[in-house]
């Protein structure tokens, strides 16, 4: 059994406010990934301009926030949001959902490739290699909160996490950061660096994070106040579903439509 490192969750102090990593890992992943695409425009054409991708980070550090706010509340907490709706604002009490992050995304991107008159597959194929940085940070965060642990476990891995009881339990949130950061960060870069049929690389990250997703969910625990849906499975598993269908989908219209390549 391994020890869980204790690391204080508040980073600094600025006077009278508490920044914590969670949070930093937020900018972690917004600046990771416009720093990684900043360098992707500079060593060759994409067809987006520094300064629209300034606005395509802002847009999207929107519409993740407002997303994954309203998703986790409706997702994972929706009795609680039906008895007080004004929940959904009080961030500060915690709770995103990716897939509601996602969704905020998807529209955000929407309504600003509306802006610039271009298509918005464009833009989700533009930023879908750098997202798993965003991802990777943010489970960072997850572990140094011990929060959202896995499941009992013996192996020798596991790690007794503060406030989820004496048993040792799966470290999920490292495989997490290995498998949806790391692992889907390699695999979408490297297959970005050539030009793609439109569609397939936002194809590509909805499969595998949703099939990532799924895997790992065995291992970590259920949400208490959800449980288990149809005896085993998660709500992470079943909102992942779709992105896995969406994925293989996006791939097959791809390169089964010839859809024309994209430097992206």
């Amino acid at each position: 059994m391994l020890t869980y490192p204790q690391v204080n969750p508040v980073a600094f102090h600025l006077g009278p406010l508490s920044v914590h990593w969670y949070g930093l890992m937020y900018l972690v992943g917004f600046l990771g990934g416009w720093g990684l695409l900043s360098w992707r425009l500079r060593v060759s054409s994409r067809g987006f301009t520094q300064d629209q991708l300034s606005d395509i980070v802002f847009y999207a550090a929107l519409g993740i926030i407002v997303g994954g706010r309203v998703g986790y509340v409706l997702f994972y907490d929706w009795q609680a949001f039906f008895a007080q709706p004004w929940r959904v604002f009080m961030i500060w009490q915690g709770g995103m959902s990716f897939h509601g992050g996602l969704l905020g995304v998807v529209l955000a991107m929407w309504f600003y490739a509306r802006k610039i008159g271009k298509s918005m597959i464009d833009l989700t194929d533009f930023i879908a290699p750098v997202v798993p940085i965003g991802l990777a940070a943010g489970r960072i965060g997850n572990f140094i909160n011990g929060e959202l642990w896995g499941r009992v476990t013996d192996v020798s891995w596991g790690m007794v996490f503060p406030g989820a009881g004496p048993m040792p339990r799966h470290p999920s949130q490292l495989y997490e950061f290995l498998l949806e950061g790391v692992a889907l960060f390699l695999i979408l870069w490297i297959y970005s660096m050539k030009p793609r049929p439109r569609y397939a690389v936002s194809g590509l990250f909805a499969l595998c994070y949703g099939l990532f997703r799924i895997a790992i969910e065995f291992f970590r625990e259920p949400d208490a106040q959800i449980g288990y849906i149809f005896g085993w499975m998660t709500k992470g598993q079943l909102l992942s579903l779709p992105l896995v269908v969406v994925g293989i989908f996006l791939l097959l219209f791809a390169y089964r439509g010839k859809r024309a390549c994209n430097n992206i």
